[in-house]
């Protein structure tokens, strides 16, 4: 219901095409039952099969449920553009409602990193990666897929946007730039920084973001030697900032105008944290301190984001990790293999994108702090599986259907 009438899905969730010709299973139809299994977090298709049973189908498909061999049938075949138009919709709709607004320091970040959804020695499709590996009997091919995911960030609500699959011979960076170039269409105001880690540090992702009026923000390591070298040699001549952050003690050395990376084309700023906290250690009961060292190299003036905006939005870049692709992986199932086929692939990975985001949407702005406090987001999607799995299940847990 929340995402019927407040996030105004249902137009969308109808446009849905695929490439079939005359179909006899609406790819709108599929793409509600793909939806449901997410949000009711159920793992499989087959699981999915066994809820037929089921009152609420009645109501959110108005026809029987299809099979899960023709659901993963027709999601290979399915426009994944439609559900491309959907995120945008959704993400207008919370822009709308005021319900994506900055962090303290005022800057919107957009995370990019890979990830590897799954990896096998047998089955594989045409639009699988290889990969020798090494083993004791011998080397074999792995055939694997991997995407590259965007996350927005706001204050108090996140936002995976899209994600670009690997082509056979192409680095992550090239899916990244790929990505980017259809972000910067659909989203051109969404943000104002892209972060991510060392593997980015490259001239043509530098220039690629400045040329299109973005900031940039990425980890520092070694594969730059000049500019570390440089930076290091500076930092030992500059006073560094001490500031504390909870039970964090920082110390912090921020350096602008950099021309050791001639390939890029302005000057970079280098910021480097070095970071102590107090931990307990869980078994002798000792406390510990722990050091970590942090570089960043990012395009971002510090008359636009101070030391301390740049080390938030350094280390905010683990919320694609922590936030988005384990929330997604170990809660919601997104790297089982529904279909292996590349687009099916694909396409699933955007519904359980599209899927989190209305689910947090509506945890996070629908539901009251006293309620949150008392249920938990995985206590309300065991409630929906429950409701769900029920063959009398009341018509109220529609999701946005007339009958509601």
């Amino acid at each position: 219901k929340y995402a019927g009438s407040v996030l105004q899905w249902e137009e969308h969730l109808s446009a849905v095409r695929d490439r079939r010709p005359r179909p006899r299973i609406s790819p709108a139809v599929i793409l509600r039952a793909v939806a449901v299994m997410f949000l009711s977090r159920l793992g499989s298709l087959n699981a999915l099969e066994q809820t037929r049973p089921s009152r609420f189908w009645r109501g959110w498909l108005r026809e029987r449920m299809p099979s899960a061999d023709s659901i993963g049938r027709v999601c290979a075949v399915m426009e994944v553009d439609d559900l491309r138009n959907l995120q945008q919709a959704l993400y207008t709709r919370l822009k709308r409602m005021k319900a994506l607004q900055p962090p303290s320091h005022g800057l919107m970040a957009a995370i990019v990193d890979g990830h590897e959804s799954h990896a096998t020695f047998r089955r594989h499709c045409d639009g699988c990666l290889q990969r020798v590996i090494h083993t004791e009997q011998g080397d074999r091919i792995q055939y694997y897929h991997r995407h590259v995911a965007l996350e927005l960030i706001g204050h108090d609500l996140r936002m995976m946007l899209d994600a670009e699959p690997l082509r056979p011979g192409e680095d992550e960076v090239t899916a990244a730039l790929r990505l980017l170039e259809r972000v910067l269409t659909a989203y051109p105001r969404a943000f104002d920084v892209v972060l991510a880690d060392a593997l980015y540090a490259r001239s043509p992702f530098f220039n690629y973001l400045a040329k299109h009026g973005k900031d940039v923000l990425a980890v520092l390591k070694d594969e730059r030697r000049d500019l570390l070298e440089d930076a290091r040699a500076l930092i030992e001549q500059t006073a560094p900032v001490s500031e504390r952050d909870g039970a964090c003690r920082r110390t912090c050395w921020d350096i602008e105008g950099f021309t050791s990376w001639p390939q890029v084309q302005a000057p970079v700023r280098v910021v480097r944290s070095l970071e102590t906290r107090t931990i307990r250690r869980q078994l002798t009961r000792q406390d510990e301190e722990v050091r970590s060292d942090w570089v960043w190299v990012t395009t971002l003036p510090a008359a636009r984001a101070s030391t301390g905006a740049v080390v938030q939005l350094g280390h905010s870049r683990w919320s694609i990790e922590n936030h988005g692709f384990n929330e997604l992986v170990n809660r919601w199932h997104a790297d089982h293999v529904y279909k292996h086929q590349a687009t099916a692939i694909l396409v699933f990975c955007l519904i359980a994108m599209i899927c989190l985001n209305v689910f947090i949407a509506f945890y996070r702005r629908n539901i009251k702090p006293a309620a949150r406090r008392a249920a938990s987001m995985l206590h309300m999607a065991g409630q929906i599986a429950a409701e769900l799995r029920r063959p009398g299940a009341p018509r109220s847990i529609d999701l946005g259907c007339d009958s509601s």
